[in-house]
């Protein structure tokens, strides 16, 4: 049976799905404006009521994933249409692959749906009761989704709120499942007073109710704890955005040139007062640590010491193996060898007067773009799927590693703690979190975001770092080869930015913040608490079917 079709038999079933149809398309479209650049946040939080109107019409499980799926594809189509839209020069394999994965991104949004069907399955709630479960089984629908080899978790709910600092300021408490949970409680407030009002001609009291504490706890909370005073303690850190094509810089163009490039505008910086001197993502399309390209590392070392300048930097990284070492799951094998090898897209940090080199591997791939999913377990995928810049077969980075810098900060010398996060790893609140509860001080992300041209894209991932720099009270610097390179403050607020697309250095005073919150100490309860709360609604589910059955069998 497909979910995609279904057939009415009466002219009052088909004026019903169509009517329907026409709901969820209002409501995957009112959510798809709700994230940036679309200049309209508030539609996140009354999106979903033309979506609880149809699932609350719909009997079948069936029918209700119809519903799901049709309201996450048209969602999807709106806000990441960008995934596989055409722009000049792309890769034909990311663009098929774009567009594949907005046909499988909603199949996840059954996951909630499902769930609130097992609860009024099962008995234990009437379904307008049942629909007060949905927000937990939405964030745990998020949670999962966020940490499983398929994960693309870029229109969660809580990412449509970049507009709302003060009110999101409540994220450092609850963090992004809890605020993800307040939209559609709101939601589901406005859709219980419409609904009460159009039966009853009169208020749903209980809803109005918690439509103020939604709404004026969170905004009380984010009035009285904004802290827009001036940081103590800052460091000076330069941005590069050189602006260099992705697909000639990875088709094998001079390395010196490119290097020459870095070097020069980092000189800007330098002459600024940085300390520190980021540069974005691969910004050398080689591996540069595999010992073959001795002279430019060297370079990079001469340039660092005589700047006394640290040198934070995107770059792939190869890591070998020797026969009887342990080797992670994923490591190739060179022809004819026995030596092993793990490559990773990586941060280096070259600081003055070290010649060692600290390393980070992002951990959190790009399914399809870096990593095909589950290749370890299905080899031969690795091969098949592969997009022209041969990018596609990274592998996992070990987790949250901080790196540390010593360096001069406003207060003198010392060592200062970063969080590195490699592009797509920005997305992922409770991973950033990790970095935080390790001691880092502020977050980097180094990006290259030109992939898919003057799109949404780039946009909505600059934004996401706004809740980032809220969730986690630390401020974010972001250094993007094509744009947007930026200073977000612990307030969430773009202090500075470049714009898409031009050759820029920035240079700007980073807050340096130890400061825990609520979030980052119990960042692990909500998501159990709602795992739990599935796991409920699962064994409810079991336990009715049961009792059913066995009530058939008695007569």
């Amino acid at each position: 049976m497909s979910i995609f079709k279904r057939i009415p038999k009466t002219p009052d079933e088909k004026a019903r799905l169509r009517s329907d149809r026409y709901l969820l398309l209002i409501a995957g479209v009112l959510m798809g404006f709700a994230y940036p650049p679309v200049p309209f946040p508030l539609t996140a939080f009354f999106a979903l009521v033309p979506l609880f109107i149809v699932l609350e019409r719909r009997e079948k499980l069936i029918d209700l994933n119809r519903a799901a799926y049709m309201f996450g594809f048209v969602t999807g189509v709106v806000s990441l249409y960008w995934v596989g839209a055409y722009t000049v020069a792309k890769d034909p394999f990311l663009m098929i692959g774009g567009g594949l994965m907005l046909f499988a991104n909603p199949i996840f949004f059954l996951i909630p749906v499902t769930l609130y069907y097992g609860v009024v399955r099962s008995g234990y709630l009437k379904r307008e009761h049942a629909l007060w479960l949905l927000p937990p089984f939405w964030a745990a629908y998020e949670y999962f989704y966020m940490n499983i080899d398929v994960n693309f978790p870029w229109i969660t709910i809580s990412n449509a709120l970049p507009d709302f600092q003060v009110w999101y300021k409540f994220s450092d408490v609850v963090g992004a499942l809890g605020m993800t949970m307040m939209v559609i409680w709101f939601n589901i407030c406005v859709y219980r007073l419409w609904k009460v009002w159009r039966s009853e001609k009169k208020t749903d009291r209980l809803a109005l109710r918690l439509l103020n504490v939604i709404v004026l706890i969170p905004l009380f909370y984010g009035i009285i704890t904004t802290d827009d005073k001036p940081a103590e303690e800052t460091l000076k850190v330069g941005l590069i955005q050189p602006n260099l094509d992705p697909y000639e810089k990875w088709s094998g163009g001079p390395l010196d040139q490119i290097l020459d490039k870095y070097l020069t505008m980092s000189n800007r910086a330098v002459k600024e007062g940085a300390k520190v001197v980021i540069w974005p993502e691969t910004a050398l399309p080689v591996y540069l640590m595999s010992g073959q390209y001795t002279d430019i590392v060297e370079r990079i070392h001469k340039y660092a010491d005589t700047n006394k300048v640290a040198i934070l930097t995107g770059m792939p990284h190869m890591k070998l193996f020797q026969p009887g070492e342990p080797y992670p799951e994923g490591s190739k094998k060179f022809p004819d060898s026995e030596l092993r090898y793990a490559t990773y897209n990586s941060v280096l940090l070259f600081s003055p007067g070290d010649p060692v080199v600290q390393r980070y591997g992002k951990h959190k791939l790009v399914p399809f773009g870096e990593r095909t999913p589950y290749v370890d377990q299905i080899p031969f995928l690795g091969d098949m799927l592969k997009w022209g810049v041969g990018i596609s077969s990274w592998n996992v980075g070990e987790g949250s590693q901080v790196i540390t810098v010593k360096t001069t900060t406003s207060k003198g010398e010392r060592e200062v703690k970063i969080g590195a996060l490699v592009c797509f790893e920005s997305v992922f609140p409770y991973y950033a979190a990790e970095f935080t509860n390790k001691g880092a001080e502020f977050f980097a992300v180094v990006t290259n975001d030109s992939w898919y041209g003057n799109t949404s894209g780039p946009y909505q991932h600059k934004e996401f770092s706004n809740l980032r720099a809220l969730e986690n009270h630390r401020a974010v610097v972001r250094a993007a080869n094509g744009g947007i390179s930026c200073l977000i403050d612990h307030t969430g607020r773009t202090v500075k930015t470049t714009r898409m697309y031009e050759e820029a250095v920035l240079t700007v005073d980073v807050p340096l913040h130890k400061r825990d919150t609520i979030f980052l100490r119990t960042a692990s309860v909500i998501p159990y608490a709602v795992y739990a709360v599935s796991l409920l609604a699962i064994l409810g589910w079991i336990a009715a079917v049961v009792k059913e059955r066995f009530h058939k069998k008695g007569k």
